[in-house]
C-alpha cells in the first residue's frame, strides 16, 4: 500500500472512530431541554438578606436525602429529580435560619434561596413559651409534647418531691425536719441547683434563684421545651473537653432568646436543616451531640466529681462507634412521621424524628437492658461454687451513673432442698448500708462518699465536702466476677441457687427516713437447679443466662 493510501485509511479509521465515541458521550449524556437544563434538574442561588452569595450551604430536597452544598458563587445544582414532580427545596447554613422555596417543578432555574442570619445575643426579657395551653408548644406539636409531657422526668424538675426533701432537708410531704438538707446546711442562700434543675429561671440569676420561689412555666415544667431549644452552644475546656469547673448547667450554656418585636421575632433549634418554619427554625447539629448534655450531666462540688456521666461517656468506646446519648435517651419511636400534622409539619422518615420520652434511672425497660449476667454454678468437691459475670452491655457510661446515692446490690441464695440457706464459706456479702440485703450473700455497686467533717458514709449530701471512698460500678462494657463458695448439703442432695440484681435510687435509710416512694428495680435474675452430691464426686458446671428482668 502507497503512503497516500495508508493516510486515507488512517483517516476514514479515525473519522468513523470520533463519531462513534460522539454518539456514545451523547447516549450517556441527560438529554438537554430547550432551555439548555436537564430534565429533573433544579439550579439556582442561596444569598443572604444583601443578595451576596453564600457557599458551602447544605440544599436540600425537603425530607430527602438528595442534598448538596452550594459552590463558591452561591450556585447549586440538584439532580435525579421526577420531571413534572413539585418539590420543596431548603437552605441551612451554620449561624442563619432555615430557608425554602415551595412548588418547585423539574426541570427548573433561577431558583433563588435567601438566608437570614440569627441573634447572637440573647434578650433577658423574653417570657418562656408553656408546653400546654394557648399558643403552645402543645398547639403546634401536640404528639411530640404529650410524650415529652409523660415520659420525660424533665418536665417535673421544678417540683420533683424527692429533690425539695434533699433541697429543703424533709421527708416527702415537707412537714417534718430530716437532716440533711442543703437550706439546713447552707440557710440564707440559694446555691445552684436551679442551673440545672430550672435554667430557664436561673439563667439570669444562677446563684441566687431559690427553688422554692419557682413560678410559672419554670415551676410547672422545670427543664422545658423552649428552654432546650433555644440553647445555641455549650461552653467545652478545648483543653479537656469537659465544661469548665464551678459552671454547671446554664453557666455553661449559650442561651438565645429572641426579640420578639423584631423582624427576628422567634428561634428555635432543632435536629432539622430543612426545618418548614424558616421564620422561627434552624438547624444546631449539637443538639443531636452527647455534648449538648454535658452542661448539666459533668460537675463537681468542693473538687470532688459528682454527676460524671458524660466524662465516663467521652472516655468509652461509644463516641467512636457513634452512639450518643441521644441514641439510647431520645430513641425514635418509628412511629411518628409528623411532628406537626396539619400545622405545616412535614412527612419524614420516622427513624429521623426522636422522641422526647428519655428514659433514665426511672425506667424499668432500659435498666433492663443495660447490664447482663451470666451465672455458673457446680459442685466442687463437698462445696458449691457459684460465678456471678456482671457485664455492661448497654450504657455508655458507668453503671448506675450520675447521682451517688443510686447503686445496685447483687444477692447470690444457695439453698438446699428444704429451703434452707446453705452455709457461706467465700465471697462477699452486701454492705450493712444494703438495707434488707445486708450481710446476705453478694455485693453492692456504687460511687460511696463519706463525709468530710463527720466521717459519715455513705452520705447523698454533695452540696457539703465530701470525699471518695469507694468506686466500684460498672463502665462501659465493663465486667465484673464474682465467686461465691458455699457448703454442700451433708450426704448430697438438691441445692437451688438464685441470683438477682437489684437497682435501688438511693441507700435504703435515706428512702426510709424521708418516706419516698422509689421501689427496688429488678434488672436481672438467674436461677439453677442442680443435685449436689458426696463430696467424692465432681459435676460439670451448670451456666444460666439472666433472664432480663
Amino acid at each position: 500500500m502507497s503512503r497516500r493510501k495508508w493516510l486515507v485509511c488512517v483517516s476514514i479509521a479515525l473519522t468513523i472512530f470520533g463519531v462513534t465515541l460522539a454518539l456514545y458521550a451523547a447516549s450517556a449524556r441527560p438529554a438537554v431541554s430547550a432551555s439548555g437544563l436537564s430534565p429533573g434538574n433544579i439550579e439556582g442561588m442561596v444569598v443572604d438578606e444583601g443578595g451576596n452569595p453564600v457557599a458551602g450551604a447544605t440544599v436540600r430536597i425537603q425530607a430527602t436525602v438528595n442534598s448538596t452544598l452550594s459552590g463558591p458563587d452561591g450556585g447549586f445544582t440538584l439532580d435525579g429529580l421526577a420531571e413534572g414532580n413539585p418539590v420543596t427545596i431548603s437552605a441551612w447554613k451554620e449561624a442563619y435560619y432555615c430557608a425554602k422555596a415551595e412548588g418547585v417543578t423539574p426541570p427548573a432555574s433561577g431558583i433563588t434561596l435567601t438566608l437570614r442570619l440569627y441573634q447572637t445575643n440573647d434578650n433577658p426579657d423574653y417570657e418562656w413559651i408553656p408546653p400546654t395551653g394557648a399558643n403552645s408548644c402543645y398547639s403546634c406539636k401536640p404528639g411530640v409534647t404529650d410524650i415529652w409531657l409523660n415520659n420525660d422526668l424533665h418536665a417535673r424538675s421544678g417540683t420533683n418531691p424527692r429533690f425539695f426533701s434533699l433541697y429543703n432537708g424533709t421527708d416527702i410531704t415537707g412537714t417534718t425536719v430530716i437532716s440533711p438538707g442543703y437550706k439546713l446546711d447552707f440557710p440564707g442562700t440559694a446555691g445552684n441547683c436551679a442551673t440545672c434543675h430550672a435554667p430557664g429561671a436561673a439563667v439570669d440569676a444562677p446563684f441566687t434563684t431559690e427553688m422554692n420561689l419557682l413560678a410559672g412555666t419554670d415551676r410547672e415544667f422545670g427543664v422545658h421545651c423552649d428552654f432546650c431549644h433555644k440553647v445555641a452552644d455549650v461552653y467545652l475546656n478545648p483543653a479537656t473537653g469537659l465544661p469548665y469547673p464551678n459552671a454547671p448547667g446554664v453557666l455553661s450554656l449559650d442561651v438565645r432568646r429572641p426579640f420578639p418585636a423584631s423582624p427576628r421575632y422567634q428561634l428555635f433549634f432543632g435536629t432539622f436543616d430543612d426545618d418548614n418554619v424558616p421564620e422561627e427554625d434552624t438547624y444546631l447539629p449539637l443538639i443531636a451531640k452527647s455534648q449538648w448534655c454535658a452542661a448539666c450531666h459533668q460537675f463537681s462540688f468542693w473538687g470532688t466529681p459528682i454527676y460524671q456521666s458524660y466524662q465516663e461517656w467521652l472516655e468509652s468506646p461509644y463516641p467512636q462507634l457513634g452512639v450518643e446519648c441521644q441514641t439510647c435517651h431520645m430513641p425514635s419511636d418509628g412511629i411518628m412521621t409528623n411532628v406537626a400534622p396539619g400545622m405545616g409539619g412535614v412527612e419524614r422518615d420516622p427513624l429521623t424524628i426522636h422522641a422526647h420520652t428519655m428514659p433514665g434511672a426511672a425506667s424499668e425497660t432500659l435498666l433492663q437492658n443495660t447490664v447482663s449476667m451470666s451465672v455458673t454454678t457446680q459442685t466442687v468437691g463437698n462445696t458449691v461454687v457459684v460465678t456471678v459475670t456482671l457485664t455492661n452491655t448497654g450504657a455508655g457510661h458507668h453503671v448506675p451513673t450520675d447521682h451517688p446515692g443510686r447503686h445496685l446490690i447483687l444477692t447470690v441464695a444457695a439453698m438446699d432442698g428444704g429451703g434452707q440457706p446453705l452455709f457461706q464459706l467465700q465471697g462477699g456479702i452486701v454492705p450493712q448500708w444494703g438495707g434488707a440485703q445486708a450481710g446476705l450473700p453478694g455485693k453492692a455497686f456504687a460511687k460511696v462518699l463519706r463525709d468530710a467533717i463527720t466521717g459519715e458514709y455513705p452520705v447523698v449530701s454533695y452540696w457539703k465536702q465530701t470525699l471518695i471512698v469507694s468506686d466500684n460500678r460498672l463502665p462501659a462494657f465493663g465486667r465484673d466476677i464474682s465467686v461465691y463458695r458455699f457448703a454442700a448439703p451433708p450426704g448430697g442432695g438438691p441445692v437451688t441457687v438464685d441470683v438477682a440484681l437489684l437497682f435501688r435510687r438511693v441507700f435504703r435509710a435515706e428512702i426510709d427516713a424521708r418516706g419516698w416512694d422509689a421501689p427496688d428495680i429488678l434488672m436481672e435474675t438467674a436461677h439453677n437447679d442442680l443435685s449436689a452430691q458426696p463430696w467424692w464426686v465432681c459435676y460439670l458446671p451448670l451456666v444460666t443466662q439472666s433472664s432480663g428482668k
